[in-house]
């Protein structure tokens, strides 16, 4: 076992002779991880999880075994035994290795499966449009390893057809004699959501069968964002509208990155804040800066500060969007406005925790009311809190949207950074926006 070699070479190399408590302690982070990593599924079927998610079930059973065996250490009042450098670079070695070893193992059997060792024959029940991109997932990617053998499906006139590149045989009651004659261990149901009995139907011819039987549910007609899985006690349930910042783990790596970086900012940005302000105050009548009420996380409603860069200040239920030769808009504030600096007392939003560094900017309650009507799933930007930036304004999605398609490309974008959330992607668009994100031929 990785963890007990792990530990006991760290001990040799720090001790002419090792101590028996290290091989024990060894011995039970072995038992610990085996038994964490069987409860989280980190041994369970890899074909069709991404190396990352991979990894983060390695870690996250490593970190959580590492820590039951230091506090049963503690409990026993032995802590003390143990050299504090040795458990410090056993928390760290043995994820590599532990990591290598299943790149090692991943990359051999792929290497295997795409030369037709190890693969796995299987049939597709329906040769509809699910099948179809099941079966095209299999063939673009053969390290799964599964052979797609061919379709069984009700319909007479796609018999002796060909369909997605592989042959379709027969009705599906006729399932389990192709299974026999072609050697198929897996079979994939893959039928349209008005087929329910249909269903229900071929699981009983099934259950007369030792083949494996998997169901794949017929979601394509939905605009899925992070759909995914879950089993609450036993009843498994799929996630249609959902994003990462769900996690309250991931909600709290966002919120001190948020804290952070909006400190930093304040300070390398406070002598810039400071002349606009005054530039600001200067150049026309009224107040400092601008408050709006938008549309927070949730939809909840929230005052987002601006600089004022209009004579104008529109916070009613009809908002007119500023345009390139808006005479609203004053002098310094169109300079402002083109620098983006009159975005920076957005700065307070974030570490008041109403807006975020990077998230879908948020709009007026008007422009809301009206595309949430006209654009579908328009509203779900509103999962995530609003940013000062955003993967929509990297993009160049930003300024005047007269047109309905300019808009829809901006949703698109932020739905696309709300489903496929990191801290990576985070950094990523902060980087972006340095360059390309302050100043924008878009942006007046």
């Amino acid at each position: 076992m990785i963890p007990s070699a792990v530990i006991i070479q760290l001990a040799l190399i720090n001790y002419p002779k090792i101590h028996d408590r290290y091989i024990i302690m060894g011995l039970l982070a072995g038992l610990a991880i085996t038994s964490i990593a069987q409860m989280n599924g980190t041994y369970s079927e890899w074909r069709g999880r991404s190396l990352f998610a991979s990894f983060r079930k390695v870690l996250s059973s490593w970190i959580l075994s590492w820590l039951l065996v230091v506090s049963l250490a503690f409990v026993m009042k032995m802590s003390e035994s143990f050299s504090r450098e040795v458990w410090l670079l056993w928390l760290g070695i043995t994820p590599v290795i532990l990591m290598l070893y299943r790149i090692v193992i991943r990359t051999t059997l792929s290497l295997l499966r795409k030369q037709g060792i190890g693969r796995r024959n299987i049939l597709i029940l329906g040769a509809g449009h699910i099948g179809a991109q099941l079966a095209l997932n299999f063939d673009q990617h053969a390290w799964m390893g599964f052979n797609v053998v061919g379709f069984m499906d009700d319909n007479p006139s796609k018999h002796s057809t060909s369909h997605a590149n592989h042959p379709v045989f027969a009705n599906i009651n006729e399932t389990l004699e192709y299974a026999a004659k072609m050697d198929v261990s897996e079979v994939f149901i893959c039928l349209p959501k008005n087929a329910e009995q249909r269903v229900k139907d071929i699981f009983n011819i099934l259950s007369d069968s030792s083949l494996i039987v998997k169901y794949v549910p017929d979601l394509f007609s939905f605009n899925l964002m992070h759909s995914h899985i879950e089993i609450y006690q036993g009843i498994p349930v799929i996630g249609v509208y959902d994003t990462p910042l769900s996690s309250r783990s991931n909600q709290l790596i966002k919120r001190t990155e948020d804290i952070t970086l909006a400190t930093l900012a304040l300070v390398v940005f406070s002598p810039v804040m400071i002349i606009t302000a005054i530039a600001v105050k200067l150049s026309s009548p009224g107040p400092v800066l601008f408050k709006q009420v938008r549309h927070g996380l949730s939809g909840r409603e929230i005052t987002v500060y601006k600089f004022r860069s209009m004579t104008t200040q529109d916070n009613d239920d009809i908002v007119q969007q500023a345009t390139k030769s808006d005479p609203r808009i004053t002098k310094i504030g169109r300079l402002i406005r083109k620098t983006s600096f009159d975005e920076l007392p957005q700065l307070f939003n974030v570490l008041k925790g109403d807006m975020s560094m990077v998230g879908p900017r948020p709009h007026a309650r008007a422009h809301n009311e009206e595309y949430r009507k006209q654009i579908p799933s328009y509203m779900l930007r509103h999962i995530a809190k609003p940013g000062i930036t955003g993967y929509a304004q990297v993009l160049g999605y930003r300024g005047e949207t007269d047109k309905l398609e300019k808009m829809q490309k901006r949703v698109d974008a932020d739905l696309f950074y709300v489903s496929n959330w990191t801290i990576w992607f985070d950094i990523k668009i902060l980087v972006q926006t340095l360059f390309v994100g302050f100043i924008h031929k878009n942006a007046y």
